[in-house]
């Protein structure tokens, strides 16, 4: 039996998730999508994800500030990332959602997520996938319960 090397574990995980984030910045300033930061970015998938959504929601998603995320959103409006329009029950809401440049660009950002999920996954026997599956499942869970 394989003995578990929970610190080989842990130096992978805080290296993907490194490595993720350095190559989805320098994927980003090399495109035509520039003017977008790694954390719009992430504000921009948080809305993606929702389809609609207000900034109370973001915060929520992002473990931000509600003033962190006007501040965000309000650039991506003014860059013509987002729309915001108020809603029609409740004139106080504002929701958000994502503009044509904006939808792209999140587009493009979850195949770039797709790609390196298959190319995780490639090769490997499907009974392999399964415990990985179940492996990132529970990190997802402890991640969720301390959040």
């Amino acid at each position: 039996m394989l003995a578990v090397d929970y610190t080989k574990i842990n130096q992978y995980l805080t290296h993907i998730f490194n490595n993720v984030l350095i190559i989805e910045e320098a994927a980003l300033r090399s495109s035509r999508f520039s003017d977008v930061s790694i954390k719009e970015m992430h504000t921009l998938d948080s809305i993606g994800e929702a389809k609609v959504t207000t900034p109370s929601d973001i915060a929520k998603d992002l473990m931000l500030t509600v003033g962190t995320v006007t501040v965000s959103l309000n650039r991506l409006e003014k860059k013509g990332y987002i729309e915001r329009y108020r809603s029609e029950s409740d004139r106080r809401v504002v929701h958000v959602s994502l503009s044509q440049r904006g939808r792209l660009l999140y587009r493009l950002h979850r195949k770039f997520h797709q790609k390196m999920v298959k190319r995780f996954v490639a090769d490997l026997p499907e009974d392999s996938v399964e415990i990985l599956q179940t492996g990132l499942e529970n990190l997802h869970t402890f991640l969720e319960e301390i959040r």
